[in-house]
């Protein structure tokens, strides 16, 4: 038996690498130990990225735990159950997986997941509350503060001027609704609106957006975060644009760094970058325009009145001095998942209390007392964390909390923590990748 199954390992290799499903296995310690073909277009990662590495090191869960852990927490199978998850790139994926406890001997070894991407799809269905299936317009976009006032009048002017477009700015600024006004705004306006989304490694997309593109002459085409594409497929779209530039065509890219350091590292291709850079335009963090939170959450507030006949009507002002003092890593999509979970909770508050936000924010914000803090980072539903999970958020809630007692100075608190300033640095940078 054991000469046949030798026999077999050929073929089990090829059928994971070729197959249509992503194959993610871990071992009883979180380290990914098989990671297909499928998988890394899926999640946008090298194989080199995953080996020997936590899936906690890899993925950003935000609220909910991975399935894979879950799994190897429980010994029991999770199926059918859709995810939405981060890669250590910021870029937002969602799957529906089945996933399997492995047990050998009787003894569990690690867990094993089936993943279908549906991340497309989701972009398409869930466009949270400003989507009343009306065309995104520069109008609905809230832009009180002077820099994105600059941003909406930059995007008028791309739009009257029909040249190519690089947005700029961090994950959740709203790239995406800056693309879709300015397609909106194009006169006359292109009959389609295709976004390449880009943090698939597929060596075929190019070839299948071609076909798409081929069956019309008329469209805007948004590259979603093009320096995520590898440099023979940024090669790739740079010819099939330089081929396609004529017609009723407007072509939009956006980038989540700042160019000259992308083109530096090798990560954006020069040509590609000059192609899409006609028009420039920076997003600024929600941190550097604060003058937006409070409209923006008018604007949520009233849509959801309308949709959901929710009596929410406004925060306290205690809650709007905690988000204006909050950095917002994940910007304005931060803040409206966060509204979305608070107001779906609520029955008949009539304002946002800050015994109503999440747990989780509370403890981010560093305003929630020990013991709740305690009792987050040890236990989620009530049952103890896996090992890696409690120190992951152990680390990140103690490293905050150092930070803020020595007043963000990094040397001051590297020194009281006996670390080094590099180390620290890095601890820091990756606590902000991973949120």
């Amino acid at each position: 038996m054991r000469k046949k199954i030798d026999a077999l390992s050929p073929f089990y290799a090829f059928a994971i690498e070729h197959a249509a499903l992503g194959i993610h296995a871990i071992d009883n310690h979180g380290n990914t130990i098989i990671y297909n073909n499928k998988m890394k277009q899926i999640e946008g990662l090298a194989l080199e990225d995953v080996q020997d590495r936590s899936i906690l090191e890899l993925f950003n869960f935000e609220h909910e735990e991975s399935t894979l852990l879950k799994v190897l927490q429980s010994r029991n199978e999770l199926l059918n159950v859709k995810q939405t998850y981060w890669n250590r790139n910021g870029i937002e994926i969602t799957t529906v997986n089945d996933t399997y406890p492995v047990f050998e001997n009787g003894n569990l070894i690690g867990a094993i997941e089936l993943s279908r991407d549906i991340t497309a799809l989701e972009k398409v269905l869930h466009q949270p509350d400003s989507k009343s299936n009306k065309p995104t317009t520069f109008s609905e976009i809230v832009a009180y503060s002077s820099s994105m006032k600059t941003v909406i009048s930059t995007a008028k002017k791309a739009a009257k001027a029909k040249l190519s477009v690089l947005l700029i700015g961090e994950t959740g600024t709203g790239k995406e609704l800056i693309a879709e006004s300015i397609h909106n705004a194009l006169s006359p306006s292109p009959q389609y609106f295709y976004t390449l989304h880009c943090h698939s490694s597929d060596p075929f997309l190019i070839d299948r957006l071609l076909e798409d593109l081929n069956e019309s002459d008329s469209y805007t085409l948004f590259c979603e975060r093009i320096e995520l594409l590898s440099i023979p497929l940024q090669k790739k779209l740079l010819a099939l644009l330089s081929k396609s530039d004529s017609g009723n065509r407007q072509f939009i890219a956006s980038i989540g760094d700042d160019p000259v350091e992308l083109i530096a590292s090798g990560n954006l291709l020069k040509e590609l970058y000059y192609f899409f850079s006609s028009f420039a335009i920076r997003i600024p963090p929600l941190r550097k325009r604060l003058e937006d939170i409070m409209p923006f959450i008018s604007a949520y507030l009233e849509q959801r009145s309308e949709r959901y006949n929710s009596v929410i009507q406004g925060i306290t002002p205690e809650v709007e001095k905690l988000f204006k003092q909050y950095n917002w890593p994940g910007n304005m999509r931060e803040l409206e998942i966060l509204l979305d979970e608070v107001t779906s909770l609520s029955s008949t508050e009539t304002v946002i209390t800050y015994n109503m936000l999440p747990l989780h924010f509370r403890v981010k914000t560093g305003n929630a007392d020990d013991q709740s803090i305690e009792d987050f980072i040890v236990y989620r539903n009530k049952e103890l964390l896996p090992l890696d999970e409690y120190l992951h958020a152990a680390e990140e809630y103690y490293i905050n909390k150092a930070m803020k007692l020595h007043d963000d100075n990094v040397t001051k608190t590297a020194n009281a923590l006996g670390m080094s300033r590099q180390s620290l640095q890095y601890r820091l940078r990756k606590i902000k990748n991973e949120r």
